[in-house]
């Protein structure tokens, strides 16, 4: 079986992302891995070189800034990496620059993988989501956390990144998936206070234009981490790959998870989720095979 990794990133030291550690945490059961570096104003390439892998290759990449509409310059970059992966890989595994997989559930994937290997009516793996916000001790249990997307898709060329790269689709077809029991980490809301607002104003440059920008991102130098609706305490481990990062981590964030700042609507929405696990409403950018 033939598993290639692929990412895409740019100004990844610039923003603190743990790239580094993406790729760390799944280069084990990949057999190549991809990398498109975007048009970096920082040591991004010094930063991904420090690997060391032969595994690795690196394709340099220019962002089109243009595309700011709903982040599509995203799903572009994605397009890019993925269209350098042979076809006669088995699987192309996707990992975002914020994203990282716990060593535990390697193995549940590897075995994904091969449990579904020769069945092409499998054209992806749907994995799970923990979202950590503030610090490395919060986790968000609301609604506006998406709880799984696809990270495991053929090499198909007829497959493409989907809108602001959250998932994949075959021209405007849903992919058709398996679950796999394991979990994406994600660390893109854990950062310093200033760094996290520097991301904020990027970020929404990708998906807005000037006028939006002025009205709608405040000037302010340190991002509030307060003002969200709920989180719960971590009780789990983190993987291996981030133990430098979280013992270097020079901010502080505390929240009380019994505060809820819900309105009615959203109250009831999360009361139902928590009491029988139905998430109403809720997208999916995938179709579950039975």
């Amino acid at each position: 079986m033939k598993v290639v990794g692929f990412t895409f990133i740019r100004n990844a030291v610039r923003f603190d992302y743990p790239i580094v550690e993406a790729i760390k945490s799944i280069l084990p059961i990949c057999d190549e891995f991809v990398v498109a570096l975007g048009n970096s104003e920082d040591s991004t390439l010094e930063l991904i070189s420090s690997i060391n892998s032969d595994k690795i290759r690196i394709i340099n990449t220019v962002w089109d800034d243009s595309l700011r509409e709903g982040g599509r310059v995203l799903a572009d970059e994605t397009n890019k990496a993925f269209a350098s992966i042979s076809e006669d890989a088995d699987w192309a595994f996707y990992i975002q620059g914020d994203e990282v997989i716990h060593e535990d559930y390697l193995e549940n994937i590897r075995q994904g993988m091969l449990k579904y290997k020769d069945d092409k009516s499998v054209e992806g793996l749907l994995l799970n989501y923990t979202h950590f916000y503030g610090s490395y001790d919060f986790i968000g249990n609301s609604r506006r956390w998406y709880r799984k997307e696809i990270r495991v898709v053929r090499p198909w060329k007829t497959i493409s990144s989907y809108r602001d790269a959250q998932g994949f689709r075959i021209e405007a077809r849903k992919l058709r998936v398996k679950p796999i029991d394991a979990f994406v980490y994600h660390y893109g809301w854990v950062k310093s206070p200033f760094l996290q607002q520097e991301k904020q104003k990027y970020f929404n440059s990708l998906w807005h234009d000037d006028n939006w920008m002025k009205k709608n991102i405040a000037p302010e130098d340190s991002f509030d981490y307060g003002t969200i609706d709920s989180l719960k305490k971590f009780e789990g481990t983190h993987p291996q790959v981030m133990k430098d990062r979280i013992e270097k981590a020079n901010w502080s964030f505390d929240f009380d998870p019994t505060k809820k700042n819900f309105g009615l609507k959203a109250r009831i929405l999360h009361l139902v989720e928590n009491l029988i696990g139905w998430r109403i409403g809720e997208y999916k950018n995938y179709t579950i095979i039975k």
